[in-house]
């Protein structure tokens, strides 16, 4: 089998010809192996992050997973372009930092939004950023310099490029989200106190992301990502039930009536979202099944529990094994994580939520080989 063949099938429950194995690496391993600062990677496109990725699977010899190629359907450009042009524009620099705010031009006045995104030259950036935080003025700027990427791809060109690179290398997928509760405090406590402003927000929102995947699967993507980091935490289960679970469920059936595998990225505790969705929706995948403290997922309870409905894809931990941890102990998680779950089919060897900048190339080595010898069916 091509690595995209064995992903697609693992994806599906069903038993390839080995476990397929794709390290959660999508950020800063990636920019590493470029050589350059990571701000040219995340600011300035060059190259794109999806692109870094794909290189980085071929340079380590894994299966590919690239969840969240970048798509502007025609829609959303229009609307886009029916709003003001907000650009981005870098406020001040350090040798190790840029410092940007966004702008548009409305109604003859420059408005800028209150806070910063700060990109690192060897970290992934951090937006949300007050400007008093960094030592900033939260005035508009004097002086400035608009960002231009290097590299455009505008529309469909990335989701094309990203297909061609891969070929069959891995998979290449597109990203939803669902309704929620965000992370902030303010989010929660508007649940409590206009319960009723955020059930309709949600099912508006709901019925945007259900006609848009609707659209995202006419592309024939190798699968739909439903990407939530972290959604339990502020969304627990009676809250999900209410404000996202129908529209997962709308999701889900929309990418099983038009033959496009669907798959779960949730980092942090899991465990009742993997029941629900293997017991209530259609979805076929989820990930990363993250173990405590990071998650709540035993793999080889989750398997015996659920593995007859949904493939799973998981779960190394990414700081005590993959960045702190020996070759021979990852060799040794990575036997136990494929006896735990790849009986029958139905798993995709994989890690917690996104492997480390410093994690050694050795044990993304020790990891490929184990699946490719420890994980042969």
């Amino acid at each position: 089998m091509t690595s995209k063949e064995r992903m697609i099938t693992a994806m599906l429950n069903r038993q390839p010809d080995m476990v397929p194995v794709a390290p959660d690496m999508s950020n800063m391993m990636p920019c590493k192996l470029t050589g350059k600062p990571f701000w040219d990677i995340y600011l300035y496109q060059d190259p794109p992050l999806w692109e870094a990725y794909i290189h980085a699977c071929k340079f380590f010899g894994f299966d590919g997973w690239e969840p969240a190629v970048p798509v502007e359907l025609d829609y959303q450009r229009e609307a886009r372009l029916a709003g003001p042009e907000w650009k981005r524009a870098i406020v001040h620099r350090t040798p190790d930092r840029i410092y940007t705010r966004m702008h548009a031009r409305i109604d003859g006045k420059e408005v800028w939004q209150d806070n910063l995104t700060v990109y690192y030259i060897a970290d992934s950036p951090t937006g949300g950023v007050p400007p008093e935080k960094v030592g900033l003025s939260s005035d508009p700027p004097k002086d400035w310099e608009d960002v231009e990427p290097r590299n455009n791809y505008p529309g469909l060109e990335a989701f094309h490029r990203a297909n061609e690179l891969m070929g069959d290398a891995g998979v290449v997928g597109v990203a939803v989200s669902l309704p929620g509760l965000g992370l902030n405090p303010e989010s929660m406590y508007e649940y409590f106190d206009n319960e009723s402003a955020v059930l309709e927000r949600c099912e508006k929102s709901g019925e945007w992301m259900a006609n848009h995947t609707r659209k995202l699967v006419e592309l024939k993507p190798d699968f739909i990502l439903i990407g939530m980091s972290g959604f339990m935490i502020p969304n627990p289960e009676p809250i999900f039930r209410r404000l996202a679970l129908p529209t997962l469920q709308a999701i889900t059936r929309i990418c099983k009536d038009a033959g496009v595998p669907s798959q779960i990225h949730c980092c942090g505790p899991e465990y009742s979202l993997v029941k629900m969705v293997a017991e209530e929706s259609d979805l076929n995948s989820i990930n990363p099944l993250e173990i405590p403290p990071m998650g709540d997922c035993d793999l080889a309870q989750v398997k015996r529990e659920f593995g007859s409905k949904i493939s799973l894809m998981g779960n190394l931990h990414t700081t005590e094994v993959m960045l702190k941890g020996t070759p021979d102990e990852v060799r040794a998680a990575s036997r136990k994580a494929i006896d735990d779950a790849a009986e029958g089919g139905g798993f995709i060897l994989s890690t917690g939520d996104q492997c480390g900048r410093d994690t050694p190339f050795e044990n993304i080595h020790a990891m490929v080989e184990t699946a490719r010898t420890h994980g042969v069916y």
